[in-house]
């Protein structure tokens, strides 16, 4: 689950099972009750109807709470994060940051870092999009040493200049969902 859209679709999914929970999170459920196998199929096949699934193995969910904490840091944090990323997905997730980028590049194919680039470009183009912020207080809003390196890898990520983005009538954006897969 990467957005609010996702929770409130499980949330849905699990009342329309009469089943109580206590947490939903972006990419974890806590469920009151034992559910039983018919419960668990009804709920794995409502969650497919929405585009979602139901994930049971350590690897996996873990490899969501990397993606949910990208996405949370890069799209949901007001302040800029003055720790670098591999110390807070560390301090989040509990396990060491080779271990997770290790584990993140087998599953998915790409590094942790490419991946948080994806998202970082997406806010980055929402913030253009919104033009409420220059350039320069983009940068040291997601945390840019300059706007140079905030201009190359946009450059490099998009093949446009954030200027040139900025003037494009059809503005090329990503769902968040489909960011880094």
């Amino acid at each position: 689950m990467v957005s609010n859209r996702c929770k409130l679709a499980v949330k849905e999914e699990l009342r329309k099972l009469g089943l109580h929970f206590v947490v939903v999170d972006l990419g974890e459920v806590d469920i009151m009750e034992d559910l039983s196998a018919e419960q668990l199929t009804q709920l794995e096949q409502g969650l497919f109807l929405t585009g979602l699934e139901l994930m049971d193995d350590r690897k996996g969910i873990l490899i969501e709470r990397i993606k949910n904490a990208v996405v949370e840091m890069v799209h949901h944090m007001d302040e800029n994060l003055k720790t670098n990323f591999s110390d807070y997905l560390s301090e989040k997730l509990h396990h060491d940051y080779t271990y997770l980028a290790n584990l993140f590049s087998e599953v998915q194919g790409t590094t942790i870092g490419q991946f948080i680039i994806a998202h970082k470009i997406e806010r980055i183009k929402e913030l253009i999009i919104y033009g409420e912020l220059t350039i320069s207080e983009i940068a040291w809003k997601m945390n840019y040493s300059s706007v140079a390196h905030l201009s190359n890898q946009f450059k490099k990520t998009t093949g446009l200049t954030p200027t040139h983005f900025k003037q494009l009538k059809d503005k090329r954006r990503i769902p968040i969902e489909e960011v880094g897969n």
